[in-house]
């Protein structure tokens, strides 16, 4: 098998020494490194050329465009018949790409998906990540959906479900492309041993986790996957429906509970109600006070930005 890993970088002058650093580390060697940046205005490109110097696996170009765009570039120029794919904020451990490509020894395996670890700095951060992401506890090797920030897929699937769909701007153009996989009944298997570390939790702020659900829920949006095989009634454009009704239901029930004062009391209980399953859902993932306290707080924040970001997206399509 040739390797080749391909990854699109805008503006991550902070991130991407770290990530080419893991990649040049490897236990197993790739047969390439595909850099494309998507039109960086700080160091990035200077940061990449200086590993490009130093290693002769780095190619690199220039292809302003969206992160689809950037993907797709990447592998439409590599010369690998197997594609592996993370993100700048991660870090790969040293047996990412020794794990995550075992499987494709198997000529029935089209696409295989790694898992990541989420490490957190604060309290908020901590709370925030169940939301953002899969964490261990989590991990179903059965249904779990497969990331860009850690997978690997043969080039002949790319090129069969037509690439990532360029038309989703700002996020989301994995997770269609990782459905249309499943459509074509690619056979896919889940390494939860084949991890990166997703570094960029640690450096979020309220502005940043309040802008991450607002992305994500847009390209949910623009991606209008309502039925998945692998999640059914737990695709994320479902879940986004019942965070309407929900919100709906209330405002119903408060515009009677105007004219009908023991509807605010249930109106309010449930609220309490409301708030307090976030804390009882996670309590085996997290146990500190502070951050289990946080948690009605960051469902809240979600499911205001997950709205949103899910009408913004069904707009712009």
């Amino acid at each position: 098998m040739k390797i080749s890993i391909c990854i699109t970088v805008r503006d991550e002058e902070k991130s991407v020494a770290a990530l080419l650093t893991s990649l040049l580390n490897q236990s197993l060697k790739p047969f390439e490194i595909v850099v494309v940046d998507g039109g960086s205005t700080d160091k990035t490109l200077q940061i990449v050329r200086h590993f490009a110097k130093k290693s002769k696996l780095i190619k690199m170009m220039s292809e302003p465009g969206s992160i689809a765009h950037g993907r797709n570039v990447s592998i439409e120029v590599a010369r690998g018949d197997i594609i592996v794919t993370t993100d700048a904020g991660c870090v790969t451990k040293r047996t990412w790409l020794e794990k995550i490509i075992t499987p494709l020894k198997h000529k029935t395996v089209g696409l295989v998906a790694g898992f990541y670890d989420m490490p957190y700095d604060n309290s908020l951060q901590e709370a925030a990540r169940v939301y953002l992401g899969v964490v261990p506890q989590r991990f179903d090797p059965t249904t779990f959906l497969p990331s860009a920030r850690s997978v690997a897929f043969r080039k002949s699937v790319w090129e069969s479900v037509g690439g990532f769909n360029e038309k989703l701007d700002k996020g989301g153009e994995d997770t269609e492309f990782f459905f249309k996989c499943v459509k074509k009944n690619v056979k896919i298997v889940r390494v939860e041993e084949a991890r990166v570390v997703w570094k960029e939790l640690e450096n979020m702020v309220v502005k940043d986790i309040t802008k991450k659900f607002f992305i994500y829920a847009k390209g949910d949006g623009q991606a209008g996957i309502w039925w998945h095989p692998s999640k059914q009634f737990s695709s994320h454009n479902i879940k986004i429906s019942l965070v309407f009704l929900r919100y709906i239901a209330g405002l119903i029930l408060l515009g009677f509970g105007l004219f009908n004062p023991p509807l605010l009391t249930i109106l309010s209980i449930l609220f309490c109600l409301y708030l307090i399953f976030p804390i009882w859902k996670w309590r085996d993932v997290i146990q500190d006070l502070k951050p289990r306290l946080l948690l009605p707080v960051i469902q809240i924040i979600s499911d205001i930005q997950v709205m949103r970001g899910f009408l913004s997206g069904t707009f712009q399509k």
